[in-house]
C-alpha cells in the first residue's frame, strides 16, 4: 500500500515540474517571410508566371499598369500598359503566398523614336532625352520659348516629362518709328447782299435797313458817318439822301499740318497726344450726392498705335487717329462758366504694311452751309423794289481730314556718329565752357558690357523676366496686361489749354 502511494506521488511530481517546464519554454519563432521577387516587364508586351502548386487567387496593386491573365491553374500572363511600379500577390493553394515588385517600363523604341524625331526638328540644337525610372528628363539649349514649347510637347508622350530645358538670351527687341501726318483743309466762302437807306431831309435824321449790316448815317447837317468802310455808299447832297450797298463773297483757306513720329518697340503700345485738357464738372454720387467735382478731358490731335512684326517680316498695325476741337457753338453754361463741347474726327483701323510703307486715310469731310435772310415787313413785298428791303448773308464751310501713316522698322544711332541737331537762326547764350560737352569713356568709367553675362538660361528665369517685363508670351505661360491713363483731375474756374505730350 505504501509503496503505491509514493509511485503516486512522484508521478503527480513529475507532470507538475513537466507542465512548470512547459510554462517557462519560449514559443519557437515563426519563419522569416520571403522578400518579394523582381519582376520586369515593357508595356506593349507579356511575360509568364509559372506556379509548381495551383493557384487560387491573383492580386495587383494598380490595374492601369498591369493586366493579370490566368493561362491554366498554375500559369499567369502579365501584360505591361503603362509605364510605373507596382505589386503583383499571388495566392497558392496550401496557403502560401508569392509576391512580386513589379515594373513597367517604356519600351526602349519609343524612346529612340522621340531622340530621332527632335534630331530632325532641331539639327542645330543639343538636347538630351533621358529615362530614369519611368520619368523623361529634358536636357539642353534652345532658341526661345516656343521651340522649348515644342520640345516638350514631342516628348510628352514618353509620360512624366521634367523640363531642365536652357534658352538662349533673347536679342533687343525690334522698334517700330511711325512716322503719322496730320493735314486739316478748311475751305469756306461766304456772300453778303444788303442795302440801307440814310436821309437828314426835313431836320431829321432817317436810316431804312433790315438791320443786318450796319448802314450809313446822315445828320440834319448833310454829315455823312460810315461804320463799314467797304460798303458802296451812294450820296446825294442836294437832297441830303445817301444809300448803302453791302456786296461781300469773302473765301478763305486754311492748312493744318502736324507730323508727329512716335517711336515703340515691338508688341508695346504708344500714343502722342498734341493739344491741351479743358475742365468740365462732374456731378457726384453715394455720400456726397450733389456735389460737383471738375474733371479734364484732352482735346487736339491724338495717335494711339500698336505695332506687331509678323512672321512674315511685316508689320501689323493697329491705329487710332483722332483730331478734335472745342466747339463753342454747342457750348453749355453751367453756374454761371461755359463749358466748350467736342468737335470730334476719328478712325480706328488695323492695317498691314512693309517696312516704308504708307497709306492714306482721307474722305474725313465735313461739309455744312448757313442762310440768314432778314426783311422789312410790308416794304419786302412790293414787286421788283422789294429786294432792296431784303439782306442776305450765305455761309459754306467745307473741311477734309487727311491721315498719312508710314510705320518703319529703325535702329538706334550708333556711338561716335554725329546726332542730328536744329539748326538756330541765332544762338542762344554764349557757351559756357570752351570745350565740347562729351561722355567720360571707358577709361573714367570701366568697360560697359555688350554682352549677356551668360549665353543661355533656364527657361523658367526668362519666363519670369518677361513677366516683369509685361512682355507677352506664349498662352498659358504669360499674359499680356494692358495699362490705361486717365487725366487727373484738379479744381478750376475756366477753360484752360496747353501742350502734352506721350
Amino acid at each position: 500500500m505504501f509503496t503505491l502511494r509514493a509511485a503516486g506521488f512522484l508521478l503527480a511530481a513529475t507532470g507538475a515540474l513537466c507542465a512548470l517546464v512547459a510554462q517557462e519554454a519560449p514559443a519557437p519563432s515563426a519563419p522569416p517571410s520571403t522578400p518579394p521577387g523582381k519582376l520586369i516587364v515593357t508595356v506593349g508586351k507579356s511575360l509568364i508566371i509559372d506556379s509548381p502548386a495551383k493557384i487560387q487567387r491573383i492580386s495587383v496593386a494598380n490595374g492601369e499598369l498591369v493586366e493579370a491573365v490566368p493561362v491554366n491553374p498554375k500559369e499567369v500572363l502579365i501584360n505591361g500598359k503603362g509605364a510605373g511600379e507596382t505589386s503583383l500577390i499571388i495566392w497558392q493553394e496550401g496557403g502560401n503566398r508569392i509576391l512580386y515588385d513589379l515594373s513597367v517600363r517604356i519600351s526602349p523604341v519609343r524612346l529612340e523614336v522621340v531622340r530621332q524625331q527632335l534630331a530632325r526638328d532641331f539639327p542645330n540644337d543639343e538636347i538630351n532625352v533621358t529615362l530614369d525610372n519611368e520619368t523623361a528628363f529634358v536636357r539642353g539649349t534652345v532658341k526661345d520659348i516656343v521651340a522649348a514649347d515644342r520640345v516638350m510637347a514631342m516628348t510628352a508622350s514618353l509620360g512624366k516629362v521634367v523640363n531642365l530645358l536652357r534658352v538662349d538670351v533673347p536679342p533687343v527687341e525690334t522698334q517700330i518709328l511711325l512716322k503719322v501726318r496730320f493735314c486739316d483743309v478748311d475751305r469756306g466762302l461766304s456772300t453778303d447782299l444788303g442795302m440801307s437807306l440814310a436821309s437828314g431831309a426835313g431836320n431829321q435824321s432817317t436810316v431804312i435797313g433790315t438791320g443786318q449790316f450796319s448802314g450809313p448815317g446822315v445828320s440834319t447837317a448833310g454829315v455823312v458817318t460810315l461804320s463799314d468802310a467797304l460798303n458802296v455808299l451812294l450820296f446825294r447832297k442836294d437832297i441830303n439822301i445817301g444809300a448803302s450797298i453791302k456786296a461781300l463773297e469773302s473765301k478763305r483757306m486754311l492748312e493744318t499740318l502736324a507730323e508727329p513720329n512716335v517711336l515703340a518697340i515691338n508688341g508695346k503700345p504708344a500714343s502722342f497726344v498734341s493739344g491741351g485738357e479743358f475742365p468740365f464738372p462732374m456731378v457726384q454720387g453715394g455720400s456726397a450726392n450733389g456735389a460737383v467735382s471738375i474733371a479734364f478731358r484732352e482735346f487736339g490731335i491724338r495717335i494711339n498705335f500698336l505695332p506687331r512684326i509678323t512672321a512674315r517680316g511685316t508689320i501689323q498695325l493697329q491705329v487710332a487717329p483722332e483730331v478734335s476741337a472745342l466747339d463753342y457753338a454747342n457750348a453749355v453754361t453751367f453756374q454761371g462758366y461755359t463749358i466748350p463741347a467736342l468737335s470730334t474726327r476719328r478712325v480706328s483701323t488695323e492695317v498691314e504694311l512693309e517696312s516704308g510703307q504708307s497709306f492714306v486715310i482721307a474722305g474725313l469731310m465735313d461739309n455744312t452751309m448757313t442762310e440768314t435772310l432778314n426783311k422789312i415787313p410790308g416794304l419786302s413785298n412790293i414787286p421788283l423794289l422789294g429786294k432792296i428791303f431784303t439782306s442776305r448773308a450765305r455761309s459754306r464751310n467745307n473741311t477734309e481730314l487727311l491721315v498719312i501713316v508710314t510705320p518703319e522698322v529703325v535702329r538706334p544711332i550708333p556711338a561716335g556718329q554725329t546726332v542730328p541737331s536744329l539748326k538756330m537762326p541765332f544762338e542762344f547764350l554764349p557757351r559756357n565752357s570752351e570745350n565740347e560737352l562729351f561722355q567720360p569713356g571707358m577709361d573714367k568709367t570701366g568697360p560697359v558690357p555688350v554682352k549677356p553675362p551668360n549665353a543661355s538660361m533656364p527657361i523658367e528665369q526668362l519666363i519670369e523676366i518677361k513677366r516683369k517685363e509685361g512682355q507677352a508670351a506664349p498662352p498659358a505661360t504669360l499674359t499680356n496686361p494692358v495699362s490705361t491713363v486717365a487725366p487727373g483731375a484738379a479744381p478750376a474756374t475756366a477753360p484752360g489749354s496747353g501742350g502734352s505730350g506721350k
